[in-house]
Order: C-alpha cells, then sequence, then structure tokens
C-alpha cells in the first residue's frame, strides 16, 4: 500500500500561516508593552496651528508646538505665524492665558547697496551668495558687505523678502516669522533675528577705520564715536572699529545717538523703517557706481 503524505506546497502554507500567526502574535504583544498615551488635543491644537513648521517659536514645527503647548512649556502667543484670533482661540481651547510676546523680526547690518558700495570685481558665475563667497570673498569692496544675490530671499518660505533696485534685501515685518533661515543661509552673517523693540540700529559690519572704511562704501560705520559720545553711558562703545549697541540697556537708547553720524550707518528704527540722523550725507544717487 502506497504511503500518504503531504505536499510540499501544502507544508510551506502550514509554515508560513502558522509564522504569519506567530509574528502577529509578538507584533500584539509588543504594541500593548509599548504604547504610549497622546493627548488627543495635541491633534485638536496642530489643526489651529498654522502648518508652516518654520521653528520661530523654538521647537521643531507645529506639533512639537502642540505638545509643548499642552504641557505648559510654552505660550500659544509664541507661534509668530498665527493671526491674533487663532492665537486666542488656541488659548481659549486650553484655557491658559495666550501671552504677551515681542516680535521678531530679520534685521540686515548692511545698508551697502550698489549704489553706495563699490565691487572691487565683476563676478559672472552661479547666481548665488554662497558660490560668490567662495572667490575671494565674494566681489564687494567691503569684505563684510551684502553680496546681494539674493540667497536670503529665494530661501524664505513666507515671501517675507524682496530685493530692491540698488541690491540689498528689504524684510517684509508683517510677513517675517523670525525663522532663522536667512540668518543660516548669509554667508556674510548679516542676518540677525531682532526684537522690534530694539529701535536702535547698526546697519554695518564692516570693521575698517575712517578713510579706509569709506573707499569701498559710502554708509559705513567709520569708528568715529560720535554714537557712544551721544549716547548715554553703556549704551554703545565702539569695538574693533564697529559700534556696537548693548541692548541690555535698550531702556535708555533714543534718536539723540544718531544724529551725529556722519554716514548714516547707524538709524533708529519706526515700525521697520530706517531713519537717519541729521547730520548723515544725503545719498541721492540710484545708479551703480563703477567696478574698481
Amino acid at each position: 500500500m502506497a504511503e500518504i503524505g503531504l505536499s510540499p506546497f501544502l507544508i510551506a502554507v502550514a509554515f508560513m500561516s502558522f509564522l504569519g500567526l506567530m509574528l502577529s502574535g509578538i507584533l500584539a504583544l509588543a504594541n500593548r508593552k509599548l504604547w504610549v498615551y497622546e493627548d488627543p488635543r495635541i491633534d485638536e491644537i496642530e489643526e489651529l496651528l498654522p502648518s508652516t513648521n518654520c521653528g520661530a517659536c523654538g521647537t521643531a514645527g507645529c506639533r512639537p508646538f502642540a505638545e509643548a503647548l499642552i504641557k505648559g512649556e510654552l505660550k500659544p502667543a509664541q507661534c509668530t505665524v498665527s493671526s491674533r484670533d487663532a492665537t486666542q482661540e488656541i488659548a481659549d481651547y486650553l484655557g491658559v492665558d495666550a501671552g504677551d510676546v515681542v516680535k521678531r523680526v530679520a534685521r540686515l547690518a548692511c545698508a551697502g547697496g550698489a549704489h553706495v558700495a563699490r565691487n572691487q570685481a565683476h563676478y559672472d558665475g552661479l547666481a548665488s551668495c554662497r558660490a560668490a563667497a567662495v572667490i575671494s570673498g565674494g566681489p564687494k569692496g567691503c569684505a563684510w558687505g551684502c553680496i546681494g544675490l539674493s540667497d536670503c530671499a529665494e530661501v524664505c518660505d513666507q515671501a517675507a523678502i524682496h530685493m530692491n533696485p540698488v541690491g540689498l534685501p528689504v524684510v517684509d515685518p508683517e510677513k517675517c516669522t523670525a525663522c532663522n533661515d536667512c540668518v543660516e543661509i548669509c554667508p556674510k552673517g548679516l542676518f540677525s533675528l531682532q526684537p522690534v523693540t530694539h529701535q536702535l540700529w547698526v546697519a554695518c559690519k564692516n570693521l575698517l577705520h575712517g578713510d579706509e572704511a569709506e573707499a569701498d562704501c559710502e554708509v559705513t560705520c567709520t569708528a568715529c564715536g560720535k554714537c557712544a559720545a551721544d549716547a548715554p553711558d553703556g549704551l554703545i562703545e565702539i569695538h574693533q572699529n564697529l559700534a556696537i549697541i548693548d541692548y541690555q540697556n535698550n531702556h535708555l537708547a533714543s534718536p539723540a545717538a544718531i544724529e551725529r553720524c556722519p554716514t548714516g550707518a547707524i538709524v533708529w528704527i519706526e515700525q521697520e523703517q530706517a531713519t537717519k540722523g541729521k547730520a548723515a550725507k544725503r545719498v541721492l544717487r540710484q545708479q551703480p557706481l563703477p567696478i574698481r
């Protein structure tokens, strides 16, 4: 009588079925053991946030921000992209105070557009500040000046930066979320995030002195020291041929410090509009200066 046995196909099916059941059991057990409770309010708050994931609030994105709100680590107002109504809606949902956060915006420490700052060479290459900076620091005569090839404008997801006719980036304070992208991409380190309460501003980073500095840029800080002399003690000092503002003493700041600046390198900002002092030379030229 012939011996009856299982075919290899049936053995394989049985083995795979057993293996599938075993792995399912392991996954079910792991899910039970490793399951972590997540507050359902996180999803609700995330829906109320703008979903830009810009990082301006100090977290990696909108969901981590929502988690921090639930834990009470942050205030709703720290999302600078949300509208006032959206911020208040989140605060009401959580039953907390919305908070009072001073708005921050990106500011450029350079006023040397093509009409006042000379180029030392003609650059013909990739239209990128980072690429140009690799070649001897870029074409600008001032080694610290804005190259003006709009890397900052291109990286801004909020369209808060545009280039003006003389090749300088201009920040729209209403659109700026202080996300830090322009700060990170600028090869000259000219952008920084500043509270709008910092109204006294040095629009320059040049470290040369006097006539040597002005040979490259007409609106440079020449380290003359007049702003430091006119400001209250401790507010401004000249360090490495550049005026430096101590914002810990920002409460002492006033437009008086800018009035005798001969180049207009230090300005007073009202609603993100910069005003120069009375002694600053007026620049009427709009055409680019010739290459040296």
